[in-house]
């Protein structure tokens, strides 16, 4: 499973990266958490306002960060 956390480098990016590495830990499961900065990556997910949340190559939050127990939920 990956989790591309997208976004460039704000505040509310560095904190939605925090909580996907919290809910992964959490959940007890190999997950890769990787940041994506790249303008051009973020904009071929079609996501227009960041920080997005991507699992697997699926946006599951864009425009706003979900807590730690949302994303636990979207790891299972």
């Amino acid at each position: 499973m990956k989790i591309e956390v997208l976004g460039i480098g704000c505040s509310n990016c560095n904190k939605l990266y925090q909580h996907a590495l919290e809910a992964v830990k959490l959940s007890g499961k190999e997950v890769e958490v990787i940041k994506v900065e790249d303008i051009q990556k973020i904009m071929g997910y079609g996501v227009m306002s960041t920080p997005a949340l991507v699992i697997d190559g699926v946006v599951k939050a864009a425009g706003k960060v979900p807590k730690v127990e949302q994303i636990k939920e979207w790891i299972k």
